[in-house]
């Protein structure tokens, strides 16, 4: 029964013709056999079979319960792998497994001519290095490398040009280095293998076929300070000495409540890790746009690396964390200060071709499946869009020196 009923949604029935009456048959047989209606045609199974269960009821509450307790055990499986937790839920980073020390002999004598960076545009933590890359003018003596996340949410290397108009902005391509089609290859070539978590960034030895860090700090402070000697922008000095320690302690509190924050909301397990993590990010958020009400910049009057590590985060807010990561108690856009100081950062010179926004939502909502099972990508907030981000910003007024933005304009 259930079977016949079902192809009779999918197919058209017309009287069986006799030939005593072809003529008849002929002359009133107007519609085509392939003539079905679209609904009728394009209707799935499951849909039909659940129409003769239940016609337009709801599903039993057993069907729903059940359903609902096998998606929250599946939920809780592949987040424990996406994200792994503290016995309160609370996400828990895992810590890069290529770490390097900027002040040591062997990563400061280490030769730039062999270095290729490898990064994935979604990725704040990959963004960090391209923009401290570009501001030192570092592009010829650090070739880079742009993978995009794959369905299992590896990353892989595609074939990939920038649209029209758009030239110089960043686009996923090709493995340049070592023509491998994912980075798990890449890793896979150092010297005894590897068989941990494949990250972005990742600054590689072409020569010795090694990794020499993945640590996305210890990479943005070797660009800033160790390859002068073949930086386009030798003068700029994101960490001078005298901010050392304010650097530090901005980093302190940025990294925890911001950086990581944000993931710290998305990939909650409990209400009480959400909790705090949020009441955490919206307090320092505050606190920052108080602070930058007085101030260009997270130290005074110069761009630091501070600013560069929280920029990657807060000019992918409002694009994905306020709506994927739950951070809804209130838009970028709303903090006048903090959203003045984004696009203050996004018009330096460089800094908004390393910005792919269609790429990093991409990689985000059609990617954490865990966090959107349909993988549909909201359409982008217009204070998103790059005519929106270089509205002027007004706060050279807040600036008593012009000698780094003067740096920061040099090519």
């Amino acid at each position: 029964m259930a079977c016949c009923s079902a192809n009779a949604l999918l197919t058209p029935s017309f009287p069986v013709p006799r030939r005593k009456k072809m003529r008849h048959v002929v002359t009133t047989f107007t519609i085509p056999r392939y003539h079905v209606r679209p609904r009728m045609s394009l209707q799935q199974p499951l849909t039909a079979i659940t129409k003769l269960l239940w016609g337009n009821s709801l599903p039993p509450q057993l069907l729903i319960s059940t359903v609902r307790s096998t998606w929250s055990a599946s939920w809780h499986l592949l987040m424990s792998q996406l994200a792994p937790s503290n016995p309160s839920g609370g996400y828990s980073r895992p810590p890069s497994q290529f770490p390097a020390n900027p002040n040591s002999p062997q990563f400061s004598r280490q030769n730039p001519n062999s270095l290729h960076l490898y990064v994935g545009l979604p990725c704040p933590w990959a963004h960090r290095t391209l923009i401290v890359r570009a501001l030192k003018g570092l592009e010829n003596a650090v070739p880079v490398s742009i993978a995009a996340p794959g369905t299992d949410g590896s990353w892989e290397f595609r074939n990939g040009a920038a649209p029209e108009g758009e030239g110089d902005r960043f686009v996923p391509g090709l493995d340049k280095a070592n023509g491998c089609r994912t980075l798990r290859e890449v890793y896979r070539l150092r010297r005894g293998g590897y068989e941990g978590r494949s990250t972005v960034p990742m600054l590689w030895d072409v020569k010795k076929k090694e990794v020499v860090c993945n640590e996305s700090y210890d990479i943005i402070e070797l660009f800033n300070s160790g390859f002068n000697g073949l930086a386009g922008n030798p003068g700029l000095d994101l960490a001078p000495p005298a901010l050392k320690g304010r650097i530090e302690e901005w980093n302190r509190v940025i990294y925890p409540n911001v950086n990581n924050g944000v993931y710290r909301c998305g990939f909650s397990q409990s209400q009480e890790a959400y909790d705090t993590a949020v009441n955490e990010l919206f307090s320092t958020l505050d606190m920052l746009d108080d602070h930058l009400g007085g101030c260009r910049y997270l130290c005074g009057d110069m761009l630091t690396l501070a600013d560069i590590c929280l920029f990657t985060t807060l000019v992918r807010f409002d694009l994905v964390y306020n709506v994927l990561f739950k951070c809804t108690k209130k838009k970028l856009l709303e903090y006048p200060n903090l959203h003045g100081y984004m696009r203050d950062i996004y018009q330096i010179p460089k800094v908004a071709a390393t910005c792919n926004f269609q790429a990093i939502m991409d990689g985000y909502y059609g990617i954490l499946f865990p966090l959107n099972p349909g993988s549909i990508r909201p359409v982008m907030p217009s204070g998103c869009e790059h005519e929106a981000l270089i509205r002027p910003h007004n706060r050279e007024s807040l600036s008593s020196s012009a000698d780094q933005i003067m740096a920061l304009h040099v090519s």
